[in-house]
Protein backbone atom coordinates (compact mmCIF):
# COMPACT_ATOMS: atom_id res chain seq x y z
CA UNK A 1 0.00 0.00 0.00
CA UNK A 2 1.37 3.43 -0.93
CA UNK A 3 1.76 6.31 1.50
CA UNK A 4 -1.16 8.18 -0.05
CA UNK A 5 -3.40 5.10 0.23
CA UNK A 6 -2.48 4.93 3.90
CA UNK A 7 -3.46 8.59 4.29
CA UNK A 8 -6.87 9.01 2.63
CA UNK A 9 -7.47 12.33 4.42
CA UNK A 10 -4.79 14.02 2.25
CA UNK A 11 -6.54 16.00 -0.47
CA UNK A 12 -3.80 18.30 -1.78
CA UNK A 13 -0.15 17.82 -2.59
CA UNK A 14 2.86 20.06 -3.08
CA UNK A 15 5.66 19.27 -5.52
CA UNK A 16 8.85 21.20 -4.76
CA UNK A 17 12.56 21.37 -5.54
CA UNK A 18 15.35 23.36 -3.90
CA UNK A 19 16.63 26.42 -5.72
CA UNK A 20 20.21 27.65 -5.34
CA UNK A 21 19.31 29.48 -2.12
CA UNK A 22 17.61 26.42 -0.65
CA UNK A 23 14.15 27.94 -1.11
CA UNK A 24 11.43 25.41 -2.00
CA UNK A 25 10.00 26.18 -5.45
CA UNK A 26 7.02 24.26 -6.74
CA UNK A 27 3.29 23.82 -7.25
CA UNK A 28 0.10 22.83 -5.46
CA UNK A 29 -1.89 20.01 -7.06
CA UNK A 30 -5.08 18.12 -6.33
CA UNK A 31 -4.83 14.56 -5.05
CA UNK A 32 -6.27 13.13 -8.26
CA UNK A 33 -3.02 14.09 -10.03
CA UNK A 34 -0.82 12.36 -7.44
CA UNK A 35 -0.20 9.12 -9.34
CA UNK A 36 0.56 10.93 -12.58
CA UNK A 37 3.12 13.28 -11.05
CA UNK A 38 4.72 10.40 -9.16
CA UNK A 39 5.10 8.43 -12.40
CA UNK A 40 5.81 11.21 -14.90
CA UNK A 41 6.90 14.23 -12.88
CA UNK A 42 5.87 17.75 -13.81
CA UNK A 43 7.34 20.70 -15.68
CA UNK A 44 9.01 23.83 -14.28
CA UNK A 45 11.04 26.47 -16.10
CA UNK A 46 14.72 25.68 -15.52
CA UNK A 47 15.17 29.29 -14.42
CA UNK A 48 13.01 28.60 -11.33
CA UNK A 49 16.03 27.02 -9.64
CA UNK A 50 18.09 30.12 -10.41
CA UNK A 51 15.98 32.88 -8.83
CA UNK A 52 17.36 35.42 -6.39
CA UNK A 53 16.38 35.52 -2.71
CA UNK A 54 13.29 37.61 -3.54
CA UNK A 55 12.15 35.03 -6.12
CA UNK A 56 13.00 37.28 -9.08
CA UNK A 57 14.69 36.27 -12.34
CA UNK A 58 18.41 36.90 -12.66
CA UNK A 59 18.89 39.87 -15.00
CA UNK A 60 21.64 38.35 -17.14
CA UNK A 61 20.75 34.68 -16.78
CA UNK A 62 21.06 32.74 -20.06
CA UNK A 63 18.20 30.55 -18.81
CA UNK A 64 15.64 33.32 -19.24
CA UNK A 65 15.49 35.34 -22.47
CA UNK A 66 18.59 34.05 -24.27
CA UNK A 67 17.28 30.48 -24.25
CA UNK A 68 13.58 31.37 -24.30
CA UNK A 69 13.04 30.40 -20.64
CA UNK A 70 12.61 26.68 -21.44
CA UNK A 71 10.98 24.10 -19.23
CA UNK A 72 12.75 21.28 -17.52
CA UNK A 73 11.22 18.07 -16.21
CA UNK A 74 10.93 17.87 -12.42
CA UNK A 75 10.97 14.24 -11.34
CA UNK A 76 10.36 12.83 -7.86
CA UNK A 77 13.38 12.04 -5.73
CA UNK A 78 13.61 8.67 -4.05
CA UNK A 79 12.03 10.24 -0.96
CA UNK A 80 8.46 9.84 -2.20
CA UNK A 81 5.44 11.49 -0.60
CA UNK A 82 5.84 13.02 2.86
CA UNK A 83 3.39 14.68 5.26
CA UNK A 84 3.48 18.43 5.92
CA UNK A 85 2.61 18.52 9.64
CA UNK A 86 2.81 22.32 9.87
CA UNK A 87 -0.28 22.84 7.69
CA UNK A 88 -3.77 22.70 9.16
CA UNK A 89 -5.18 20.62 6.30
CA UNK A 90 -3.63 17.18 5.69
CA UNK A 91 -1.21 17.74 2.81
CA UNK A 92 1.53 15.74 1.09
CA UNK A 93 4.90 17.00 -0.13
CA UNK A 94 6.69 15.34 -3.04
CA UNK A 95 10.37 16.45 -3.22
CA UNK A 96 11.62 16.81 -6.81
CA UNK A 97 14.80 17.42 -8.75
CA UNK A 98 15.26 18.83 -12.21
CA UNK A 99 16.21 17.23 -15.52
CA UNK A 100 16.53 18.59 -19.03
CA UNK A 101 14.11 17.55 -21.75
CA UNK A 102 16.53 14.89 -23.04
CA UNK A 103 16.82 13.25 -19.61
CA UNK A 104 20.16 14.75 -18.55
CA UNK A 105 20.41 16.09 -14.99
CA UNK A 106 20.07 19.87 -14.94
CA UNK A 107 23.50 21.27 -14.04
CA UNK A 108 21.95 24.18 -12.14
CA UNK A 109 20.14 21.90 -9.65
CA UNK A 110 21.94 21.86 -6.27
CA UNK A 111 20.79 18.32 -5.47
CA UNK A 112 22.36 17.06 -8.69
CA UNK A 113 25.59 18.86 -7.74
CA UNK A 114 25.80 16.79 -4.56
CA UNK A 115 24.84 13.59 -6.39
CA UNK A 116 27.67 14.24 -8.86
CA UNK A 117 30.22 14.42 -6.02
CA UNK A 118 28.84 11.25 -4.46
CA UNK A 119 29.18 9.43 -7.78
CA UNK A 120 32.91 10.15 -7.68
CA UNK A 121 33.12 8.67 -4.19
CA UNK A 122 31.30 5.54 -5.37
CA UNK A 123 33.85 5.12 -8.15
CA UNK A 124 36.53 4.91 -5.43
CA UNK A 125 34.50 2.44 -3.39
CA UNK A 126 33.84 5.02 -0.66
CA UNK A 127 30.61 6.07 1.05
CA UNK A 128 30.39 9.30 3.09
CA UNK A 129 28.59 9.02 6.43
CA UNK A 130 27.13 12.42 7.32
CA UNK A 131 25.42 14.03 10.29
CA UNK A 132 24.37 17.66 10.71
CA UNK A 133 23.80 20.02 13.63
CA UNK A 134 21.32 22.83 12.95
CA UNK A 135 21.02 25.96 15.09
CA UNK A 136 18.02 28.27 14.98
CA UNK A 137 16.32 31.00 16.99
CA UNK A 138 12.69 31.16 18.02
CA UNK A 139 11.68 34.80 17.63
CA UNK A 140 8.69 37.02 18.30
CA UNK A 141 8.82 39.23 15.21
CA UNK A 142 5.43 40.88 15.56
CA UNK A 143 6.92 44.24 16.53
CA UNK A 144 9.76 46.39 15.20
CA UNK A 145 12.25 44.80 17.62
CA UNK A 146 12.99 41.08 17.57
CA UNK A 147 12.40 39.43 20.94
CA UNK A 148 12.34 35.96 22.43
CA UNK A 149 8.72 34.70 22.43
CA UNK A 150 6.93 34.37 25.75
CA UNK A 151 7.01 30.86 27.12
CA UNK A 152 3.78 29.02 26.24
CA UNK A 153 3.97 27.51 29.74
CA UNK A 154 4.52 30.60 31.88
CA UNK A 155 3.72 33.49 29.55
CA UNK A 156 7.05 35.08 30.54
CA UNK A 157 9.92 36.14 28.33
CA UNK A 158 13.35 35.00 29.49
CA UNK A 159 15.82 37.57 28.14
CA UNK A 160 19.03 35.70 28.99
CA UNK A 161 20.89 32.99 27.10
CA UNK A 162 20.76 29.61 28.84
CA UNK A 163 23.30 27.13 27.45
CA UNK A 164 22.13 23.51 27.83
CA UNK A 165 19.20 24.63 29.98
CA UNK A 166 16.38 22.13 30.47
CA UNK A 167 14.22 25.01 31.63
CA UNK A 168 14.63 26.71 28.23
CA UNK A 169 13.70 23.49 26.43
CA UNK A 170 10.76 22.81 28.72
CA UNK A 171 9.42 26.32 28.16
CA UNK A 172 8.79 25.33 24.52
CA UNK A 173 8.04 21.67 25.15
CA UNK A 174 4.91 21.49 22.98
CA UNK A 175 6.78 23.11 20.07
CA UNK A 176 9.63 20.60 20.33
CA UNK A 177 7.23 17.69 20.73
CA UNK A 178 5.59 18.67 17.44
CA UNK A 179 9.02 18.99 15.78
CA UNK A 180 10.02 15.49 16.88
CA UNK A 181 6.65 14.05 15.87
CA UNK A 182 7.02 15.73 12.49
CA UNK A 183 10.55 14.40 12.08
CA UNK A 184 9.32 10.90 12.83
CA UNK A 185 6.55 11.21 10.25
CA UNK A 186 8.96 12.62 7.64
CA UNK A 187 11.79 10.13 8.37
CA UNK A 188 14.16 12.87 9.54
CA UNK A 189 16.56 11.34 12.12
CA UNK A 190 16.33 14.05 14.78
CA UNK A 191 18.44 13.20 17.80
CA UNK A 192 19.29 15.54 20.68
CA UNK A 193 18.01 19.08 21.16
CA UNK A 194 19.77 21.63 23.36
CA UNK A 195 19.42 25.29 24.22
CA UNK A 196 22.26 27.37 22.85
CA UNK A 197 24.16 30.58 23.61
CA UNK A 198 21.62 33.07 22.24
CA UNK A 199 18.25 34.14 23.62
CA UNK A 200 15.72 31.65 22.33
CA UNK A 201 18.45 29.80 20.42
CA UNK A 202 18.38 26.00 20.08
CA UNK A 203 20.25 23.27 18.25
CA UNK A 204 18.93 19.95 16.98
CA UNK A 205 21.28 17.22 15.80
CA UNK A 206 20.35 14.94 12.92
CA UNK A 207 21.90 11.49 13.23
CA UNK A 208 24.68 10.24 10.97
CA UNK A 209 23.45 8.41 7.87
CA UNK A 210 25.48 6.56 5.20
CA UNK A 211 23.70 8.53 2.47
CA UNK A 212 24.77 12.14 2.00
CA UNK A 213 21.85 12.89 -0.33
CA UNK A 214 19.45 11.83 2.41
CA UNK A 215 21.40 13.89 4.95
CA UNK A 216 20.99 16.96 2.75
CA UNK A 217 17.31 16.17 2.17
CA UNK A 218 16.86 15.78 5.92
CA UNK A 219 18.43 19.16 6.66
CA UNK A 220 16.42 20.90 3.92
CA UNK A 221 13.15 19.31 5.06
CA UNK A 222 13.96 19.98 8.72
CA UNK A 223 14.23 23.70 8.05
CA UNK A 224 10.84 23.69 6.28
CA UNK A 225 9.31 21.74 9.17
CA UNK A 226 10.70 23.90 11.97
CA UNK A 227 9.78 27.20 10.30
CA UNK A 228 6.29 25.92 9.57
CA UNK A 229 5.58 24.56 13.05
CA UNK A 230 6.88 27.74 14.67
CA UNK A 231 4.45 29.87 12.66
CA UNK A 232 1.59 27.62 13.73
CA UNK A 233 2.57 28.52 17.32
CA UNK A 234 2.54 32.25 16.60
CA UNK A 235 6.27 32.94 16.41
CA UNK A 236 9.11 32.56 13.92
CA UNK A 237 11.91 30.02 13.82
CA UNK A 238 14.87 31.45 11.94
CA UNK A 239 18.06 29.90 10.57
CA UNK A 240 19.26 33.39 9.59
CA UNK A 241 23.00 33.60 10.24
CA UNK A 242 22.86 36.57 12.63
CA UNK A 243 19.40 37.77 13.76
CA UNK A 244 20.75 39.55 16.87
CA UNK A 245 23.82 41.79 16.86
CA UNK A 246 24.73 40.96 20.47
CA UNK A 247 24.27 37.19 20.42
CA UNK A 248 25.88 34.26 18.65
CA UNK A 249 24.89 33.50 15.10
CA UNK A 250 23.32 30.32 13.78
CA UNK A 251 25.64 27.65 12.41
CA UNK A 252 25.21 24.32 10.67
CA UNK A 253 28.04 21.98 11.59
CA UNK A 254 28.71 18.81 9.60
CA UNK A 255 30.31 15.59 10.86
CA UNK A 256 31.52 13.13 8.26
CA UNK A 257 33.58 9.99 7.85
CA UNK A 258 34.10 7.57 4.95
CA UNK A 259 33.31 3.86 4.71
CA UNK A 260 35.01 1.45 2.33
CA UNK A 261 33.21 -1.36 0.51
CA UNK A 262 33.47 -3.56 3.62
CA UNK A 263 31.87 -0.92 5.83
CA UNK A 264 35.13 0.04 7.57
CA UNK A 265 35.79 3.65 8.52
CA UNK A 266 38.86 4.55 6.44
CA UNK A 267 39.65 7.51 8.73
CA UNK A 268 40.44 5.03 11.54
CA UNK A 269 44.06 3.89 11.88
CA UNK A 270 43.52 2.42 15.32
CA UNK A 271 45.08 5.42 17.06
CA UNK A 272 44.18 8.99 18.04
CA UNK A 273 45.65 10.76 14.98
CA UNK A 274 43.73 9.15 12.12
CA UNK A 275 44.80 7.52 8.87
CA UNK A 276 46.62 8.89 5.83
CA UNK A 277 43.35 9.22 3.93
CA UNK A 278 41.93 11.10 6.91
CA UNK A 279 44.76 13.66 6.71
CA UNK A 280 44.27 13.91 2.94
CA UNK A 281 40.59 14.74 3.50
CA UNK A 282 41.48 17.36 6.11
CA UNK A 283 43.97 18.96 3.72
CA UNK A 284 41.41 19.06 0.91
CA UNK A 285 38.83 20.73 3.13
CA UNK A 286 41.38 23.36 4.19
CA UNK A 287 42.55 24.00 0.62
CA UNK A 288 39.03 24.57 -0.74
CA UNK A 289 37.74 26.53 2.25
CA UNK A 290 38.38 30.09 0.98
CA UNK A 291 36.84 29.37 -2.43
CA UNK A 292 33.90 27.57 -0.80
CA UNK A 293 33.16 30.42 1.59
CA UNK A 294 30.35 31.78 -0.60
CA UNK A 295 28.50 28.47 -0.14
CA UNK A 296 29.07 28.55 3.63
CA UNK A 297 28.20 32.27 3.90
CA UNK A 298 25.72 32.79 1.03
CA UNK A 299 23.83 35.93 2.08
CA UNK A 300 24.42 39.54 3.04
CA UNK A 301 23.65 38.81 6.68
CA UNK A 302 26.00 35.79 6.74
CA UNK A 303 29.07 37.97 7.25
CA UNK A 304 27.69 39.54 10.43
CA UNK A 305 28.24 36.12 12.04
CA UNK A 306 31.99 36.15 11.39
CA UNK A 307 32.99 37.75 14.66
CA UNK A 308 36.11 36.60 16.55
CA UNK A 309 35.48 34.83 19.86
CA UNK A 310 31.87 34.05 18.86
CA UNK A 311 32.23 30.36 17.87
CA UNK A 312 32.19 31.12 14.13
CA UNK A 313 35.55 30.23 12.52
CA UNK A 314 37.32 33.05 10.68
CA UNK A 315 40.69 31.36 10.05
CA UNK A 316 41.64 28.30 8.01
CA UNK A 317 42.85 25.73 10.56
CA UNK A 318 42.20 22.32 12.06
CA UNK A 319 42.75 20.82 15.49
CA UNK A 320 41.98 17.86 17.68
CA UNK A 321 39.08 18.53 20.08
CA UNK A 322 39.31 22.26 19.40
CA UNK A 323 36.06 24.17 18.85
CA UNK A 324 37.84 27.37 17.84
CA UNK A 325 39.22 25.67 14.69
CA UNK A 326 37.35 25.53 11.39
CA UNK A 327 37.82 21.75 11.37
CA UNK A 328 37.51 20.00 14.72
CA UNK A 329 38.51 16.37 15.13
CA UNK A 330 36.33 15.04 17.95
CA UNK A 331 37.83 12.80 20.60
CA UNK A 332 36.47 9.32 21.31
CA UNK A 333 36.77 5.87 19.83
CA UNK A 334 39.13 5.56 16.86
CA UNK A 335 36.40 3.57 15.10
CA UNK A 336 34.31 6.75 15.08
CA UNK A 337 37.12 8.97 13.75
CA UNK A 338 35.50 11.80 11.82
CA UNK A 339 35.85 15.43 10.76
CA UNK A 340 33.58 18.15 12.13
CA UNK A 341 33.33 21.01 9.62
CA UNK A 342 32.31 24.04 11.71
CA UNK A 343 32.31 26.86 9.13
CA UNK A 344 28.84 27.08 7.58
CA UNK A 345 26.03 29.29 8.84
CA UNK A 346 22.49 28.09 9.42
CA UNK A 347 21.39 29.99 6.29
CA UNK A 348 23.11 27.64 3.83
CA UNK A 349 21.66 25.47 1.10
CA UNK A 350 22.42 21.99 2.56
CA UNK A 351 22.97 20.42 -0.87
CA UNK A 352 25.61 22.95 -1.89
CA UNK A 353 27.23 22.93 1.54
CA UNK A 354 27.69 19.16 1.50
CA UNK A 355 28.82 19.18 -2.12
CA UNK A 356 31.52 21.71 -1.19
CA UNK A 357 32.68 19.88 1.94
CA UNK A 358 32.70 16.37 0.50
CA UNK A 359 34.04 17.53 -2.86
CA UNK A 360 36.94 19.26 -1.10
CA UNK A 361 37.71 16.13 0.93
CA UNK A 362 37.66 14.10 -2.28
CA UNK A 363 40.19 16.43 -3.92
CA UNK A 364 42.46 16.00 -0.92
CA UNK A 365 42.21 12.22 -1.28
CA UNK A 366 42.69 12.22 -5.06
CA UNK A 367 45.70 14.55 -4.88
CA UNK A 368 47.11 13.00 -1.66
CA UNK A 369 47.33 16.43 -0.07
CA UNK A 370 48.99 16.83 3.32
CA UNK A 371 47.58 19.30 5.86
CA UNK A 372 49.50 21.88 7.82
CA UNK A 373 50.08 21.00 11.46
CA UNK A 374 46.98 21.02 13.67
CA UNK A 375 46.65 23.99 15.96
CA UNK A 376 46.31 24.02 19.72
CA UNK A 377 44.82 26.82 21.78
CA UNK A 378 42.65 29.70 20.62
CA UNK A 379 42.48 29.92 16.82
CA UNK A 380 41.34 33.56 17.00
CA UNK A 381 44.70 34.57 18.53
CA UNK A 382 46.85 32.86 15.89
CA UNK A 383 48.29 34.06 12.59
CA UNK A 384 46.13 32.05 10.18
CA UNK A 385 45.01 32.39 6.59
CA UNK A 386 41.62 34.08 6.78
CA UNK A 387 38.32 33.26 5.11
CA UNK A 388 36.83 35.99 2.90
CA UNK A 389 35.43 38.65 5.20
CA UNK A 390 32.94 40.25 2.82
CA UNK A 391 30.30 39.01 0.43
CA UNK A 392 32.03 40.59 -2.58
CA UNK A 393 35.36 38.93 -1.71
CA UNK A 394 33.65 35.56 -1.32
CA UNK A 395 31.93 35.86 -4.71
CA UNK A 396 35.23 36.65 -6.42
CA UNK A 397 37.05 33.81 -4.62
CA UNK A 398 34.32 31.31 -5.51
CA UNK A 399 34.30 32.28 -9.19
CA UNK A 400 38.09 32.10 -9.58
CA UNK A 401 38.99 29.03 -7.51
CA UNK A 402 40.08 26.06 -9.67
CA UNK A 403 39.12 23.68 -6.87
CA UNK A 404 35.50 24.85 -7.06
CA UNK A 405 35.60 24.08 -10.80
CA UNK A 406 36.55 20.50 -9.88
CA UNK A 407 33.63 20.19 -7.44
CA UNK A 408 30.66 21.91 -9.09
CA UNK A 409 29.31 21.98 -12.67
CA UNK A 410 30.26 25.01 -14.74
CA UNK A 411 26.59 25.86 -15.25
CA UNK A 412 25.91 25.99 -11.51
CA UNK A 413 29.00 28.11 -10.83
CA UNK A 414 27.93 30.62 -13.51
CA UNK A 415 24.33 30.74 -12.26
CA UNK A 416 25.33 31.04 -8.61
CA UNK A 417 27.76 33.89 -9.25
CA UNK A 418 25.14 35.78 -11.26
CA UNK A 419 22.57 35.23 -8.50
CA UNK A 420 24.87 36.45 -5.75
CA UNK A 421 26.08 39.49 -7.69
CA UNK A 422 22.47 40.54 -8.29
CA UNK A 423 21.62 40.07 -4.61
CA UNK A 424 24.76 41.96 -3.57
CA UNK A 425 23.63 44.99 -5.59
CA UNK A 426 20.09 45.05 -4.28
CA UNK A 427 20.75 44.15 -0.64
CA UNK A 428 23.11 47.14 -0.44
CA UNK A 429 20.05 49.38 -0.91
CA UNK A 430 18.17 47.91 2.09
CA UNK A 431 17.94 49.19 5.65
CA UNK A 432 18.90 46.85 8.47
CA UNK A 433 15.21 46.25 9.23
CA UNK A 434 14.55 45.38 5.60
CA UNK A 435 17.42 42.88 5.67
CA UNK A 436 15.91 41.18 8.71
CA UNK A 437 12.53 41.08 7.01
CA UNK A 438 14.15 39.56 3.91
CA UNK A 439 16.15 36.80 5.57
CA UNK A 440 14.22 35.89 8.71
CA UNK A 441 11.86 33.37 7.08
CA UNK A 442 13.51 32.67 3.73
CA UNK A 443 16.87 31.09 4.58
Amino acid sequence: MTWLQENPDVHTIRVAASDLNGVARGKRLGRRFADKVLDEGTRFPLSVLNLDIWGEDIDDSPLVFADGDPDGVALPTERGYLPMPWLSAPTALLPMWMFREDGRPFGGDPRHALARVLGRFRALGLTPVVGTELEFYVIDDRGPILRVPPSPRSGKRRPGAEILSLRALDAFDEFFTEIYDGCEAMDIPADTAISEAGIGQFEVNLNHVPDALKAADDAWLFKLLVRGIARSHGFAASFMAKPYEDYSGNGMHVHFSLLDRDGRNVFDDGGPEGSDIFRNAVAGCLAAMPGSALLFFPHGNSYDRLVPEAHAPTGVAWGYENRTAALRIPAGSAKARRIEHRVAGGDVNPYLMLAAILGAALIGIEDKLEPVAPITGNAYEQDLAQLPGTWAEAIDAFEADPLIARILPEELIRNYVATKRQELRYVAELTEQEKVDLYLDTV
